[in-house]
C-alpha cells in the first residue's frame, strides 16, 4: 500500500512532528513497505485459528503478602526535616476556607 505525500503530513501533523522535504519522502517509503509487510498476514489462513487474547498461559506471578519487620520510627523520623509528636509536619498544601 503505497501512502502519498499528504497521508504522510497528516500522520505528521497528529504526531505533531515538523518534518522537511526529505523526510516527508524517506517516511512515505518506509511507511509504504511497513504497510505492505503488515498487509502480507492478511493472505494467511486463520479460519481454523481460534482468537485468542494471550498466547502464554496465564499465572500469578506477585509474592505472597508477608509481615517484615521494618525500620524503627526513631530511624525513619531521623532524616525528616521537622517531626511533631511522632509525625513528619509538612506546610499545608489546600488552603483551610
Amino acid at each position: 500500500m503505497a501512502l502519498t505525500r499528504d497521508q504522510v503530513e497528516h500522520v505528521a501533523e497528529l504526531a505533531k512532528l515538523e518534518l522537511t522535504a526529505p523526510e516527508i519522502e524517506l517516511f512515505r517509503e518506509q511507511l509504504s513497505a511497513i504497510l505492505d509487510s503488515v498487509a502480507q498476514l492478511d493472505e494467511l489462513d486463520t479460519d481454523a485459528i481460534p482468537p485468542t487474547a494471550a498466547v502464554l498461559a496465564l499465572k500469578n506471578v506477585t509474592r505472597a503478602d508477608e509481615c517484615k519487620p521494618s525500620f524503627a520510627r526513631s530511624v525513619m523520623l531521623a532524616n525528616a526535616p521537622v517531626v511533631e509528636n511522632g509525625l513528619v509536619k509538612v506546610q499545608a498544601v489546600l488552603d483551610s476556607d
